[in-house]
């Protein structure tokens, strides 16, 4: 028998335990072929069904038609901060964000430090990045907004696309993606480091509308130019061959599970549970406004630096891992991503009503 704690990492964060079951199953001989898909060769028939099949899955859960391109990429969400305004942000243009934490601050920085025109639609930072702005004022001639859809960090969301008119879409969904439906017409390219939501760390999800194509830029680095990848199937060179395999498997999962509506019902369960606490409770304070948090991940404050300290020390001594907040807002942290099974929530409301009562 094995032991898992409940693991409410914000990344890499918990995967299906049948996902797990199924990789220590095939580790060593995938499907009676006589090797591990670590060991395979990517330009192998067996390897070149994976990816097609994780790619055709990507394609039905997100309802996704002949327009739009499906890459599998490494360097993680942080390489398409400056992908992004490298391909579709030409010198007489000006690149737009939206700035509502931590990882839409880097991608705005990273725009600017290659030297490209870059302009803050909206931001959040007046008030900590606790909400999501509503109103935008976007630069003149525009080359994309490009917006987070949910902070890890501080716990906001976007409920509502936001409409940018002519302008194209672009979206960092690293810790929402297919939590939740989404209209991904609205949206000329997504992208997702795998490791909160579909997979473990290794590649990144990469949807990009064909129409952008034209777009591009010339003269890039084979490596950022996007042209490279979608030519090659996104295996220009080698790519992380067992993260997408993984990644395949969750998909998998997810569409086990039923549709991305049945997903969002069961996340809002799990997130009520802790949300209930926070908004009954005069120990517990949520830090973020009510319209805009995040079914993902949950920040909150306890009375005092000590308390959490001790409440972080108490959860782990009862198996539950990865609640401190992050380093640069402190607090307590819940990432509540799909695979998180609802059990773990239950236990984490019950040891929260519990604690209180011990420690008021």
């Amino acid at each position: 028998m094995y032991k898992r704690v409940h693991n409410f990492s914000a990344g890499p964060a918990v995967l299906p335990e049948e996902v797990l079951l199924e990789i220590q199953k095939d580790l060593v001989d995938y499907k009676g072929h006589g090797l591990s898909v670590m060991e395979m060769s990517h330009r192998s028939k067996v390897y070149q069904g994976i990816i097609d099949d994780a790619t055709a899955s990507v394609k039905r859960i997100l309802g996704l038609g002949d327009d739009y391109e499906v890459l599998f990429l490494q360097g993680g969400a942080s390489t398409q901060f400056f992908t992004i305004p490298l391909n579709f942000c030409p010198d007489n243009q000006v690149a737009n964000y939206v700035n509502t934490g931590a990882w839409a601050t880097k991608a705005l920085k990273e725009a600017a430090k290659i030297g490209k025109k870059m302009h803050v639609a909206a931001s959040s930072e007046d008030k900590e990045f606790t909400y999501i702005p509503k109103e935008l004022e976007l630069s003149e001639n525009p080359a994309y907004l490009h917006i987070t859809t949910n902070n890890t960090i501080r716990g906001t969301e976007y409920k509502k696309d936001p409409d940018a008119g002519d302008v194209p879409l672009i979206a960092d969904m690293s810790s929402d993606i297919m939590s939740r439906p989404v209209d991904v017409k609205k949206y000329a390219l997504i992208y997702a480091g795998a490791q909160k939501n579909i997979g473990p760390a290794g590649t990144t999800l990469v949807i990009l509308r064909k129409d952008m194509i034209d777009k591009i830029n010339p003269g890039l680095p084979t490596m950022v130019d996007y042209r490279t990848h979608i030519a090659k199937g996104s295996m220009f060179n080698t790519p992380p061959t067992f993260a997408i395999y993984v990644v395949g498997l969750v998909l998998k999962w997810i569409e086990s599970f039923g549709s991305l509506a049945d997903m969002e019902k069961h996340n809002i369960k799990k997130a009520s549970y802790i949300y209930d606490i926070l908004d009954n409770s005069d120990f517990y304070r949520g830090t973020v406004v009510k319209e805009d948090r995040s079914l993902m991940n949950i920040p909150f404050r306890l009375p005092s630096e000590d308390l959490e300290k001790k409440f972080i020390a108490e959860t782990a001594e009862a198996g539950m891992q990865n609640l401190k907040g992050h380093r640069s807002v402190g607090g307590c942290r819940a990432s509540l991503y799909n695979a998180l099974p609802l059990k773990s929530v239950e236990k984490l409301a019950q040891f929260m009503i519990d604690f209180e009562k011990n420690n008021k």
